[in-house]
């Protein structure tokens, strides 16, 4: 204080202030600048790059090369008690083979179970979500529509105490996800207000209209069914099966995916991707992806017979 009371400077000038070489003298920046210079060998996808003098870093573009050679691996790290979304409304982009290969594993090791599963219908037949659930590897159902065109396993089960619900209407289902993946713990709707599931929730008055508190939906994996997608997660979708896709992949901790195609880096135009690849960890290329109501007309069940 006393140096601005009498107008004089509180220290060196700055052109009296010896200049010191940090870079000289700081050894991580040192090892910094030498990985910098240090040139790369081409590699292809998925490799190491390997550098001179024994240094060794991966290319930027094989780093972000989420791609994966087949469903098994795609769902091996889903483990005992995860909430996981699934996308689909009814069989519009219902990710049918990864949930089938989650099937597989449990058949084979017991695990998963235990799971709460998010979607917008209880499954249909015999297949995808419905063969999820009839497996017993669900306890919980967070949905929309458990009464569909054919939910007869998960209607048994929840007549018979062995399976959980929470209903929730469809747009704040919807909301819910979407706040989940904003960082929104909760919010108000009039959706609800009045009804049995509205019971114990806090209601507030906003400008004379009653609303209740619903609070986000978070997923420790999504299973999301995509049309195309590059190496490094970017998804374009076909019509009606985007629905809670891109929410899901937002809302999740890890989103693994199932494409028809997945092209190469720049093949798909930045203007028309609709979930940015930073919000997808795992692809894995489906080319032939079966539909859910061809495999009800067709009666089948899964595991399906050959």
């Amino acid at each position: 204080a006393e140096g601005f009371d009498n107008g004089q400077p509180l220290g060196k000038a700055a052109h009296d202030i010896p200049r010191v070489n940090h870079a000289a003298t700081c050894a991580i920046c040192q090892q910094m600048q030498h990985i910098a210079q240090t040139p790369f060998t081409a590699t292809p996808p998925g490799a190491y790059g390997l550098a001179k003098a024994g240094v060794t870093r991966p290319r930027l573009e094989d780093a972000m090369d989420k791609t994966l050679p087949d469903v098994a691996q795609a769902v091996a790290g889903i483990t005992d008690g995860m909430t996981v979304m699934i996308g689909g409304f009814g069989g519009a982009g219902s990710p049918i083979e990864l949930i089938h290969a989650l099937i597989d594993r449990y058949r084979a090791t017991g695990h998963p179970t235990g799971l709460t599963v998010i979607n917008n219908n209880a499954g249909n037949g015999h297949v995808g979500l419905a063969a999820l659930i009839e497996a017993g590897m669900v306890k919980k159902l967070i949905c929309s529509f458990p009464r569909s065109a054919d939910p007869v396993v998960f209607t048994e089960l929840y007549l018979a105490g062995k399976i959980e619900l929470e209903l929730v209407p469809q747009g704040t289902l919807a909301e819910r996800i979407r706040a989940g993946g904003a960082g929104i713990p909760a919010f108000y709707t009039p959706t609800s207000f009045g009804t049995d599931l509205a019971k114990g929730k806090p209601v507030e008055v906003f400008e004379g209209r009653s609303y209740v508190q619903e609070r986000w939906l978070k997923a420790d994996v999504a299973l999301v069914k995509a049309e195309r997608a590059d190496p490094h997660g970017n998804l374009t979708y076909r019509a009606a099966s985007r629905n809670f896709g891109p929410l899901m992949c937002m809302a999740a901790t890890e989103t693994i995916v199932q494409a028809r195609q997945i092209v190469a880096p720049g093949e798909i135009d930045p203007e028309t991707v609709i979930t940015p690849g930073i919000f997808v960890q795992k692809v894995v290329e489906v080319s032939n992806p079966a539909q859910e109501e061809d495999l009800n007309l067709a009666k089948a069940a899964y595991p399906l017979e050959v």
